[in-house]
């Protein structure tokens, strides 16, 4: 996008973190475009920039961080300073070619020619109106990837190829996008956290497809794929075919995010839209004790780890309808309430504390069980 603008004939300064500061960069310049990963992101560079915009320049932010955030920026920049909201729809190769859809809101009179290198602008009202487009159309793409991602492993636990079925979609609406899932790309065009995060921003309250899209994604990004394009969703859900392929009520839970178990129980099984977890201890991935002695530690390891369960099943922390935690020294409540406390915000759900003499390996001072109301 900045070799379009030189080759436009616009003189352009190009910044990231670590190039010195960013004030600097910024001096004298007309236009500031900031294209960075989320809205903390975008609002710190602005905070550090403040010195150095001039009075008249306009701000183009074109990050993909929701309408919320756009407006909250525009509290943070003296009034003297215009801002534009105009995230995209494309990546590496429109970027290249100038074929991008540039989605703008708010004032474009002095920004609408540097616009308008990078592709199509589409003019869509007030500030905000660019960055709400942006998260309601990834709204819909992402959601739709994980399911073809889902339907291609339930057609492979079923027999059905993926090439068959690929071809088969291709005569349907879906055509085109099935075509990018079934052979995930090799390279990053669009990386899978930038697409949780893209998906995590349009979840509001009854978005259900949204909500389990994304919690698909949060398990993907804990198992390692968070850098790698979002069509590899495919590959994470086929490494973990339908548990319930094979019939039967009562569903084994097992997240490859969350440390094995010894093979003598589940970490969690689903019984229709209730999920039962098992008691929860500090262990990371190589099912090493985290925190001896520190109850602290060993409360944040038992909280992420639930946290993660949580997620491959679409549910989250609200969710959870009754809690259980047995401490083997109740005067560390104290520790363990601070921890449990960043997690269960709200009204809390129901609740059992006890105090046991021992658990099940030594240095263990915590283990929590759950029961959740799945969505």
């Amino acid at each position: 996008m900045a070799r379009r603008l030189v080759e436009a004939g616009h003189q352009v300064k190009v910044w990231r973190r670590g190039l010195g500061p960013v004030s600097a960069a910024v001096a004298d310049a007309d236009v500031v475009i900031t294209m960075l990963r989320d809205g903390p992101a975008v609002e710190e560079v602005l905070t550090q920039a403040l010195p150095g915009l001039r009075e008249g320049a306009t701000v183009v932010e074109m990050s993909t961080i929701g309408p919320e955030a756009v407006l909250s920026l525009r509290g943070l920049l003296p009034s003297s300073v215009n801002l534009v909201d105009a995230p995209v729809l494309g990546s590496v190769g429109p970027a290249a070619e100038g074929t991008l859809t540039v989605l703008a809101g708010g004032d474009l009179s002095a920004c609408r020619p540097v616009l308008s290198v990078f592709g199509t602008v589409r003019e869509l009202g007030p500030l905000g109106a660019g960055a709400a487009m942006k998260v309601a159309v990834m709204g819909a793409l992402v959601p739709a990837q994980v399911l073809l991602a889902e339907t291609f492993a339930y057609g492979e636990a079923h027999g059905v190829g993926r090439q068959a079925l690929a071809e088969v979609l291709a005569e349907t609406p879906l055509g085109a996008l099935a075509a990018r899932v079934a052979a995930p790309a090799r390279e990053t065009r669009y990386a899978l956290g930038l697409a949780a995060k893209d998906v995590r921003l349009g979840t509001w309250e009854g978005a259900t497809m949204a909500r389990a899209a994304g919690a698909r994604l949060a398990a993907a990004e804990d198992a390692g794929y968070a850098d790698r394009d979002v069509t590899s969703i495919a590959t994470f859900v086929g490494a973990a075919p339908p548990s319930d392929a094979a019939g039967g009520r009562a569903v084994r839970v097992n997240p490859g995010s969350v440390a094995a178990t010894n093979g003598m129980y589940s970490h969690a099984v689903r019984v229709g839209d209730m999920l039962y977890v098992s008691g929860q201890a500090a262990f990371d991935e190589r099912g090493q004790l985290v925190g001896e002695g520190d109850m602290t530690t060993q409360a944040e390891v038992v909280f992420q780890n639930i946290g993660k369960i949580l997620a491959d099943q679409g549910a989250d922390f609200s969710d959870i309808a009754f809690i259980r935690t047995y401490m083997t020294d109740l005067d560390m409540r104290m520790e363990y309430g601070a921890v449990r406390r960043k997690y269960l915000t709200g009204t809390p759900p129901a609740s059992t504390t006890v105090e046991v003499s021992k658990l099940f390996m030594p240095g263990l001072l915590l283990e929590v069980d759950l029961i959740v109301a799945l969505p």
